[in-house]
């Protein structure tokens, strides 16, 4: 290293300071996407808004002065794909929470036990694959819905907890959900069920007037006044989901999409529309033999996120071509885990329309 002239202004000190950042290595370290932060933010605020109705049902219990008290009002996370979020497999740990509850055994590894280059030799172009899944969804019978009526969504799902700064995963657990459909800002969003209780979704944070329908609230009519021609489609949607620094674009698109396919009802020309524009996100490939969280083995489309070593995958029935469900891994050695380890993971059991929230349809 040169030294540098001393100077009254103290230049030499700042000179030396970035000569020597010059010639030290980057530092190492896993920079966890903001979408990340907020999915387990979310999950920790949910997880306290839990215990504090919980305590205070027990005051209440308690203390007869407590009768005229207001219940206080829970905070619910917003499903993403995962949550996108999406949103919520083949990780160990996945094997050991499902195992536990007596369901089937699952291969270990993250790539469903083939190399790489079996599963790429099995691979079809992914618009090929995608071309055939948006086929199907043009034909699905699913919708219409009312404004007035909820979206019921059934699914076993199983996420991650980040709050002790690893990456500790949940058990495999059902889910139920029922989105409200009306227009306008909304400041209760729908039920949510987990647990063996139900409790309310209210709007999303900083919406103190409610929350709108759009790309966090998608209601039937919102996703049907969404461009049909897949270009223009994944144009507008590139265009509302917010850049996320250390997660690149394309893959918090895949991720929004997901969230999309996931837990609504889509129009069956905007199902068509979505599939289509999802084979033109860069990318984006076929994963064959994928996996959801019941072990259901399907048709997967993958997109790998190399800036926050994750990658993505949905999985389809191989016969019908109808979501099955989801996952998210780790792709390399990581701070929050190792490579293979499991995010989230999701199965979707059931998808209708009911009339009245928190009541589920008669089968």
């Amino acid at each position: 290293m040169t030294a540098t002239t001393g100077t009254d202004d103290g230049q030499d000190g700042r000179d030396d300071r970035a000569e020597l950042a010059r010639l030290l290595p980057p530092a190492t370290g896993f920079a966890l996407s903001p979408g990340r932060h907020e999915h387990h933010r979310e999950r920790l605020m949910h997880q306290i808004d839990h215990d504090t109705a919980a305590a205070s049902a027990a005051s209440a219990a308690a203390s007869a002065s407590a009768k005229d008290r207001a219940p206080a009002r829970p905070r619910l996370l917003r499903p993403s794909l995962l949550a996108p979020v999406t949103a919520l497999a083949l990780a160990g740990v996945l094997v050991a929470g499902y195992s536990a509850q007596g369901g089937p055994e699952l291969p270990v590894r993250a790539d469903s036990g083939a190399s790489a280059s079996e599963r790429a030799g099995n691979a079809q172009p992914v618009a090929l694959v995608l071309g055939r899944i948006s086929d199907a969804a043009a034909k699905s019978g699913e919708g219409p819905v009312g404004d007035d009526q909820f979206v019921y969504v059934r699914s076993q799902v199983q996420g991650g907890d980040l709050t002790s700064g690893k990456l500790v995963m949940g058990p495999l657990a059902e889910r139920e959900i029922w989105y409200a459909q009306k227009p306008g800002p909304q400041k209760r969003l729908g039920y949510i069920r987990e647990g063996g209780e139900t409790l309310p979704i209210n709007a999303e944070f900083g919406d103190t007037d409610g929350t709108r329908e759009g790309i966090s609230r998608p209601t039937y009519r919102w996703l049907a006044a969404l461009p049909t021609d897949p270009r223009r489609l994944l144009d507008h949607l590139t265009d509302l989901t917010p850049e996320s620094e250390g997660q690149e674009h394309a893959q918090a698109v895949f991720e929004q999409i997901g969230y999309l396919i996931h837990e609504t009802v889509l129009p069956p020309e905007t199902a068509a529309a979505l599939y289509r524009a999802a084979a033109l996100i860069p990318g984006v490939t076929e994963a064959p033999d994928a996996v959801d969280a019941l072990g259901r083995h399907g048709v997967g489309i993958a997109h790998e996120d190399r800036g926050s070593s994750t990658r993505s995958e949905w999985v389809f029935d191989p016969e019908s071509l109808t979501l099955l469900g989801s996952r998210t891994f780790l792709t390399a050695d990581t701070e929050l885990g190792p490579k293979g380890a499991l995010f989230d993971a999701q199965a979707v059991l059931k998808r209708s329309v009911v009339d009245e929230g928190g009541v589920r349809p008669q089968d």
